[in-house]
Formats: structure tokens, C-alpha cells, sequence
């Protein structure tokens, strides 16, 4: 990796201020078992293979084209039903194959010759927006008339108001503001809506603000449709509030409440204060081997503060927040999926569903504010049951937020005190 420059004053950061300003994610209690829920699993389910879920054929040769033999715990559970159309509330680890649960169900249901939009898709950032997409688009390679669509806040309406007219899409993904402006504005029917999913649910639907968008969407699609609402984390509170959407829903909860873990995933914490962070983040920047890094911090400040001084020693990171214009949100996504950058510092945006596969070390510079925050950014690493290393900076071992993830969790995170060993860390 790269050299440090002598030159380059490493102490930079501590200078700023210490509030975030990021939404902070509200730690949870520990939720009770309820229905369908599974022993504490990260393998795959060898017993069954994708073929005996008896797919459209078009889905079956895009399966074999991706590789895929055997479908996870949570696909294995939730698509049998899914593609019945029985509504489905879904709580399994981060990179588990949860998106694909509902794009294949979905996928599976609609008409190869499709007319109007069918499925409206509803998650709580950009990204993760394009994120859903592109599963969509991969998956769609052999049904070539079913379009897709992306659409958020942040850039022109007409833009959006043009794209529906001219694409036509039948599966829009976007996010709860934008598309109730379009819905009220007459530019976006959701009358001939069959399928209505919830991703990352426990965000949208904590925020009194985006639940009230989300209701007002509910309201205006027909009443038949099939609900689904899959994330990481649901707390007791948000369960009941999910189901006064559905109509019976088939309730699946992988790796529950205390046992919710990261099977391969090695973790640590650095006692550590504030002025010794760049310097102690600069060294395991030099002594990891990793293939793709996410550097999470608590401010937009802070990201590009950072951001800026590992440029400056020779580290080619780049940056996201929120305060980032669209285009640019976007290109930096991309360029980090795309693995044309292997470092990215973040806020708590990126913390949440973004899937990046080469992704398997995560640092938390600034650590993170509740325990189910700490759980979806270092579910960044270690996806699917991979390998992956996650380490955290804390003022000292009794640090409020490592005792809640240990307690919660029930996993034992280690102090830092050698170079962790890449064979435990690095697939392959």
C-alpha cells in the first residue's frame, strides 16, 4: 500500500467537531422468537438447489449463467411462498441474499410482456436504489421486455416525468419522497400494482416523516397487491407496525434477536483516543492485506476531512455522504463497486444493504452509535458467510456501544494487539 508522507500532518482531524451528523440509528432491545425463526446458520442450504423452486425457465438460465447452485437460509425459506404472492416479512444478517428473494418472486410473477408498472420497490437511499436495480437488470437478462426504472430526490422532476413516460418501466425502484410527488402529481400511476416492497422496512418506517410517505403510497395502490418487507434489524416495535400493511404475512426471522451474529467475520476493537486515530488507522492501512476497505466515520465533515488526508499521503480513497450533489453520489457508488477504488470513506449512508462483494475489511473510525448500526455497517465484510475483518476505534474496552454489540449479539470482540492473520480475513 501506499507510503506515508512525513510532511503530511496526520493530527488534521481531531481538530473537528465531535457531533454527527448523520440520523443516529436507535439501538433496540433483544427481540423474543416468533414465527419461522432459525437456528443461529451462515451456510448455504445444500438439501435444495435453485431448480426445485420450478422458476420460469428464463430465471433458471440466468441462475446457471450466475453460478448459483444453492440458495441461502432466507432464500430457501421465503421464495417457495414469495412466488405464491403471500406477503412476507423477512429479518435475516446482512448478505444473505435477501434482495434476491423478492427480485426472483417477483420476477417469477410478472407477465414476460408486461404492460404499466407492476412492482414498486421502496428503500431509503440512492444507492441503494441502484443496488436493487442492478439485480433487477442481472437477473432480467433473458427478459428483455421488462424494463426498470430508478428514482429518488435531488435531481429535476420533469427528468423523472420524462423517463416514465419514454422507458415505460414496469418495476420502479426509488425512494418514498420522490415517487409520492410523481403519484400525486398524476405522472406515476399505481393502479396496476402487484407487488409492494419494503427494503432496509425499520428505516423508513421508524422515521414518522417516511412512514407518513409510505402510508400515503399504500393508500393509493390497489388492495390485492403482495406486500414485502425484508432488513438486517426489526425491533419489536416495528414488527407490529410492519404487519398492519400485510394481510397474513408468512413472518420469517433468521438468526434472531441474541444470536443475530456474522459467521466469518473476525472482529476487534483499538482502544484508542482521538489524536492517535489517523495515525493508528495509516499503519493498518499499511499492514492489512484487503481487497476492498470501508473507513466508516460519525460526520460528513469528518469523511471529507479524512477522506482528504489519506489522498494526501498517497492512499487513492474516495468519499460519500449525503451533502454529495446526485452525480456524484452516484459516480463515487459506482467507482467503488465497479473496484476502480479499493478504499472508501463513509458515513452511516453507507452502512446500510449497500452490497459490495470484494468488500471484506471495515474500520470504524468513529464507532458506531448503536449496536444494530455497528451490525450493518461491519455486515459490509464477511457477505454471504465470506471471510471478512471488522476493527473499531473506542476510548477503551468499557465503551458503551462494543458492550451493547457483545451483550446483544453474544460475540466476543477481541482487542487488537498484532496484525491479525490474512487467512483469517481473506477468502480464498
Amino acid at each position: 500500500m501506499a507510503e506515508t508522507n512525513p510532511e503530511v500532518d496526520i493530527s488534521e482531524l481531531a481538530e473537528y467537531e465531535e457531533e454527527s451528523d448523520e440520523e443516529v440509528q436507535n439501538d433496540v432491545t433483544d427481540t423474543k422468537n416468533k414465527t419461522a425463526n432459525r437456528a443461529d446458520t451462515h451456510v448455504a442450504m445444500h438439501s435444495s438447489g435453485f431448480r426445485e423452486f420450478l422458476l420460469k425457465p428464463e430465471l433458471e438460465r440466468v441462475i446457471g449463467d450466475c453460478g448459483f447452485e444453492h440458495p441461502s437460509e432466507v432464500q430457501n425459506e421465503c421464495i417457495p411462498q414469495a412466488i405464491l404472492g403471500t406477503d412476507v416479512i423477512c429479518q435475516a444478517k446482512s448478505g444473505m441474499g435477501k434482495t434476491a428473494v423478492f427480485v426472483l418472486s417477483t420476477l417469477q410473477q410478472i407477465d414476460n410482456n408486461p404492460n404499466g408498472i407492476t412492482t414498486l420497490v421502496l428503500c431509503n437511499t440512492r444507492e441503494l436504489a441502484y443496488q436493487i436495480c442492478d439485480e433487477f437488470d442481472r437477473f432480467t437478462k433473458y427478459l428483455p421486455n421488462v424494463k426498470t426504472a430508478v428514482i429518488y430526490g435531488g435531481i429535476p422532476v420533469q427528468t423523472h416525468k420524462d423517463l416514465i413516460k419514454e422507458k415505460k418501466p414496469n418495476i420502479i425502484i426509488g425512494t418514498p419522497g420522490r415517487i409520492l410527488q410523481l403519484a400525486s402529481e398524476g405522472a406515476l400511476s399505481l393502479k396496476e400494482i402487484k407487488q409492494f416492497i419494503l427494503d432496509e422496512c425499520d428505516t423508513m418506517l421508524e422515521s414518522l416523516d417516511m412512514r407518513k410517505d409510505v402510508q400515503k403510497i399504500f393508500k393509493l395502490i390497489p388492495a390485492n397487491k403482495q406486500v414485502m418487507m425484508f432488513s438486517a434489524t426489526l425491533s419489536d416495535t416495528i414488527r407490529p407496525i410492519c404487519k398492519k400493511f400485510m394481510n397474513n404475512p408468512l413472518e420469517i426471522y433468521i438468526n434472531d434477536g441474541s444470536k443475530l451474529t456474522l459467521h466469518g467475520l473476525q472482529q476487534y476493537y483499538v482502544p484508542i483516543t482521538e489524536e492517535q486515530k489517523n495515525k493508528k488507522l495509516i499503519e493498518l492501512l499499511d499492514s492489512l492485506d484487503f481487497n476492498q476497505a470501508v473507513i466508516f466515520v460519525k460526520s460528513v465533515r469528518r469523511a471529507d476531512a479524512l477522506n482528504k488526508i489519506l489522498q494526501d499521503i498517497g492512499f487513492p480513497s474516495i468519499c460519500i455522504h449525503r451533502d454529495l450533489d446526485q452525480k456524484d453520489r452516484i459516480e463515487q457508488y459506482r467507482k467503488f463497486k465497479n473496484f476502480e477504488s479499493r478504499i472508501m470513506v463513509a458515513t452511516n449512508i453507507f452502512g446500510r444493504g449497500i452490497d459490495i462483494e470484494r468488500v471484506n475489511v471495515v474500520i470504524n473510525y468513529d464507532m458506531a452509535e448503536s449496536a444494530d448500526t455497528y451490525l450493518h455497517r461491519v455486515g459490509r465484510a464477511g457477505r454471504f458467510g465470506t471471510k471478512g475483518l471488522a476493527i473499531s476505534f473506542v476510548p477503551s474496552k468499557e465503551d458503551p456501544v462494543l458492550e451493547q454489540v457483545q451483550s446483544k449479539f453474544v460475540v466476543s470482540i477481541k482487542e487488537l494487539v498484532a496484525t491479525p492473520d490474512p487467512s483469517t480475513y481473506m477468502s480464498g
